[in-house]
């Protein structure tokens, strides 16, 4: 049972990240521009699943030291809940392994459990829960408030960590995700390809295509993704630990080893 304290953290912040649109809807919006280092376009990057909105491939993309992000090993969505036999079929056709849920206790409530893989390990990584009551309350009026509790809120470094090193020591495929795939999912992709080597500018258009998939006109921040939310959690990053280098090691706990393995997996 959840306690009325913690309802009362994650009813505001789910307010402010769980908006949504229905899957399968044609694109009135255009993606963003690709930078030269982008290898897969976004039509080839999607899953194409029904049931489950902004579902995409993390590879597909170059490094600055001349490396590419491997495809068909990381996954990133909206929640599973709503996924159809069909997707869950799709998701075991990519090797889907590994299953990371950022959502909060109440959000699972709220809409439902993960629907995966049969034999598919389901990890819960809520990165917001151990927020107080009043956390967050801002972000009813801009969505981008949020993201500098990425970092700064309780089990939030635990939480992203975990996804991460399951990633680089994982055989299979891992998949991530939050309700809309865009805030929480959109934090662990940016820390995923910045680790990697991948330049700022794409990491930036990887975080944007989110509103290209969720069909979000610019600056729509309930159903899309502004840069200016992005730049709020890299500036957290750096007003809490001083560098990013500093946010992996001493915030999210990673090893030399860590970082290693990520990229003898992840990098061609």
């Amino acid at each position: 049972m959840i306690r009325p304290r913690t309802i009362g953290a994650t009813v505001v912040l789910a307010a402010a990240l769980t908006f949504g649109v229905s899957p399968g809807l044609a694109f009135a919006v255009d993606p963003p521009t690709p930078t030269p280092s982008v290898v897969l376009d976004p039509t080839a990057r999607s899953l194409n699943l029904s049931g489950v909105i902004n579902a995409r491939d993390v590879g597909g993309y170059k490094t600055t030291d001349g490396h590419t992000v491997r495809t068909g090993l990381v996954f990133r969505t909206a929640a599973l809940n709503a996924a159809t036999t069909t997707d869950v079929a799709a998701l075991a056709a990519h090797n889907v392994v590994s299953v990371h849920d950022l959502r909060t206790n109440y959000e699972q409530l709220l809409s439902g459990a993960d629907k995966i893989p049969a034999g598919a390990t389901e990890h819960h990584d809520d990165v917001l829960g151990g927020l107080p009551p009043t956390s967050g309350s801002a972000t009813l009026s801009n969505a981008a408030n949020a993201y500098p509790e990425f970092i700064t809120a309780p089990g939030a470094n635990a939480g992203f960590a975990d996804v991460i090193k399951d990633i680089a020591y994982n055989n299979g495929g891992v998949l991530f995700h939050c309700t809309a795939g865009k805030d929480r999912t959109g934090w662990a992709g940016a820390v995923l390809l910045t680790l990697l080597g991948v330049d700022k500018a794409t990491v930036y258009y990887d975080f944007m295509l989110s509103s290209y998939y969720r069909d979000a006109a610019p600056g729509d921040v309930n159903n899309g993704v502004t840069a200016a939310e992005l730049d709020s959690a890299f500036a957290q990053v750096n007003t809490t630990y001083g560098s990013f280098d500093n946010y992996v090691s001493t915030g999210l706990g990673l090893t030399a080893a860590d970082i290693a393995a990520l990229k003898a997996k992840l990098l061609s």
